[in-house]
């Protein structure tokens, strides 16, 4: 998604990263699995193959469980140039109106506060839970981000107060609503998951991101499973594994290399925190000018997440 570092990104570098992160574009799995049709249950992909449940936040309780969640309030862009100020008033417990889910929504408004055109929320397990290694997913309902939405779901390194970003790293599960699924007119199928760690030299700093496109809409007003399978080797990305246990990931990186600094293996190998949000604009959606949002025609919109849970392995 984007660390919360407010002073590294310069205009160039955030645009750069932007057209760097959805650089490579592919469709997720080789057989292309049935779309969703029934609203799934909370067991998620379940304990299988080894995993056994460590975490979960069902959100079935109201208000939000602060032993599990810290709630941000800022108005700075988050590096990103977003157009919103987070607040904690965006965030709350709820039933998801089609299906009565009881959900974590986060709100997105149109509105003018502290001198910006939106409000929404964003949240993180940072100094509450934290994990190195696992199955961590989460099922979402994604609202329509045509055009200036940029729902997330990703994790940071647990040293990112004292080690700064990128060098806790960074892994994104689920980031929709990049400007060139605008361009190309296909937003509710376009998503991505990407990485970032490092140093900085000179206006970059390593990363892999992988754009994929859905073989049907992930906006199509039902829940969808995002996965991450992170162990010694590798990190991977799955979509709907619930559904489709057999599908192939839609992102996949090495992380056992550590030769330099700038190898993946020196930063994905600790202990990371859990965030969601839901920002909107930014150098990601190619939107900078308020103006120029219309994904808030009924002045709102909303990112339901019905539950997230951590999986791990017995060692």
């Amino acid at each position: 998604m984007k660390a919360k570092n407010n002073c590294m990104f310069t205009l160039a570098i955030a645009l750069a990263f932007a057209f760097v992160s959805c650089s490579e574009t592919d469709e997720p799995g080789t057989e292309e699995p049935k779309t969703p049709t029934e609203e799934a249950d909370e067991t998620g992909s379940g304990e299988v193959d080894g995993y056994a449940l460590v975490w979960q936040d069902l959100f079935n309780q109201s208000p939000l469980n602060q032993d599990n969640w810290k709630i941000e309030i800022n108005g700075n862009g988050n590096g990103n140039a977003e157009l919103q100020y987070y607040r904690a008033e965006n965030i709350s417990i709820g039933k998801e109106p089609d299906s009565q889910k009881s959900c974590l929504i986060i709100t997105a408004k149109k509105e003018n506060y502290e001198g910006r055109s939106f409000t929404s929320g964003r949240l993180n397990t940072d100094g509450k839970h934290k994990f190195t290694y696992g199955k961590i997913e989460a099922s979402i309902k994604l609202p329509k981000t045509a055009n200036g939405l940029w729902p997330a779901f990703w994790m940071l390194g647990a040293d990112y107060a004292t080690n700064g970003w990128p060098r806790c790293g960074e892994v994104d599960i689920l980031e929709m609503g990049h400007t060139d699924g605008i361009k190309g007119n296909k937003t509710e199928k376009y998503f991505n998951g990407a990485c970032h760690w490092g140093y900085y030299e000179g206006a970059g700093y390593p990363n892999y991101a992988k754009a994929s496109m859905a073989p049907y809409s992930l906006q199509d007003g039902n829940f969808h499973l995002f996965t991450l399978i992170w162990d010694e080797n590798a990190i991977k990305m799955y979509l709907d594994l619930d559904k489709n246990p057999d599908t192939a990931p839609y992102y996949e990186m090495d992380i056992t290399d550590k030769s330099t600094d700038k190898s993946p293996g020196n930063y994905f190998h600790k202990d990371c925190f859990i965030l969601f949000n839901l920002a909107v604009g930014g150098y990601f959606t190619g939107i900078l000018n308020p103006a120029q949002i219309t994904a808030l025609p009924d002045e709102e919109a909303k990112m339901y997440v019905d539950f997230v849970k951590v999986y791990q392995k017995n060692k």
